[in-house]
């Protein structure tokens, strides 16, 4: 009889692990509708004005990438992205990135810097004046990044990431599926 509580603690171990491999549940989910909100774009072509992408890009094909910041990982993200965006200027693909963080004036010489010397060109870097993300969308406090994709304001992509698990494997997994906002 020994055996069954250390059975009873590995299968709850198990179980743990299992739930803490899945992916993390932030953002808009699949078939959401995005709202409205603003942002304080840095590097884009209203540089130093507070306006909404979202509504801009109205029912285009939209990448969002929401990030608490900006390391290596989100560099490549950002420079995959981007290229998709201009690979894609005939179906109007849209994207813009938004630093979240309670002191956003103190990230924007960062934003300036990655623009320029990641050479993004087609997706605009904003920050967002709370780390909790816009309030209906959602974002996750664990959530480092949270990718959220639509068209025709129909939520059909996202993908969430806790620290240290933007992978290269995973912003692979994203550039895949943009596929899926270009039909």
């Amino acid at each position: 009889m020994k055996s069954i509580p250390a059975l009873s603690i590995l299968v709850v171990a198990a179980s743990a692990v299992s739930i803490s491999a899945a992916e993390l549940e932030s953002g808009l989910q699949i078939g959401d509708r995005p709202a409205a909100f603003y942002v304080t774009d840095v590097t884009g072509p209203s540089a130093g004005e507070k306006l909404c992408y979202r509504c801009q890009y109205s029912t285009r094909p939209v990448v969002s990438i929401f990030a608490r910041g900006i390391d290596d990982s989100v560099k490549k993200l950002l420079k995959e992205i981007d290229g998709l965006v201009q690979n894609h200027r005939d179906e109007k693909m849209a994207a813009f990135v938004v630093l979240l963080s309670d002191e956003p004036t103190s990230n924007e010489a960062q934003l300036k810097a990655t623009a320029k010397q990641s050479a993004i060109l087609n997706t605009p870097l904003t920050t967002y004046e709370d780390s909790n993300g816009p309030r209906r969308y959602r974002i996750h406090k664990d959530a480092e990044v949270t990718v959220i994709m639509w068209v025709d304001s129909d939520v059909r992509v996202n993908h969430a990431f806790a620290k240290g698990k933007l992978s290269a494997g995973a912003i692979k997994q994203v550039v895949a599926d943009t596929s899926k906002i270009l039909d």
